[in-house]
């Protein structure tokens, strides 16, 4: 088995800006050469999130939507009151969402749905350059 890593940085806006990184992701594996076998995405940090969308305006505005609704930003939180750096809505999304995905490589190519691309969340209150492990493990 070879197991090959990758980095990226994507520089995103603060408060939910994403990113589509299904391009960057297909494109190490194809590098890897691999053919058979997993592609983890990790982000690099406590308030980002990778997870699978339809990377569409009106859905990207929902998931911001619904992120909104379930972890709000404008009720108190301890992490606020300690560092006054009012991103704890920022840390608590991003535990939810996740900060790695795990892909079957199938032939050579992570298997995605048709209308399933990759992104990568920056939660921050903030914008931020985002730095990305893409690690392929296969043969």
């Amino acid at each position: 088995m070879r197991v090959i890593h990758e980095e990226a940085v994507i520089d995103l806006d603060g408060e939910g800006g994403m990113a589509d990184i299904t391009k960057i992701v297909m494109d190490v594996v194809r590098k890897s050469g691999i053919r058979e076998g997993l592609v983890n995405i990790f982000s690099v940090g406590s308030t980002a999130g990778v997870t699978t969308i339809e990377y569409e305006d009106g859905l990207i505005q929902d998931f911001r939507d619904a992120v909104e609704r379930l972890f709000p930003r404008d009720i108190e939180y301890r992490h606020n009151l300690k560092w006054r750096d009012y991103n704890g809505h920022s840390h608590i999304r991003a535990s939810f969402i996740k900060p790695s995905l795990t892909i079957p490589v199938v032939d050579g190519v992570p298997v995605l749905g048709t209308w399933q691309q990759i992104i990568l969340i920056n939660f921050d209150n903030r914008p931020r350059s985002r730095k990305i492990i893409i690690t392929c493990m296969g043969v």
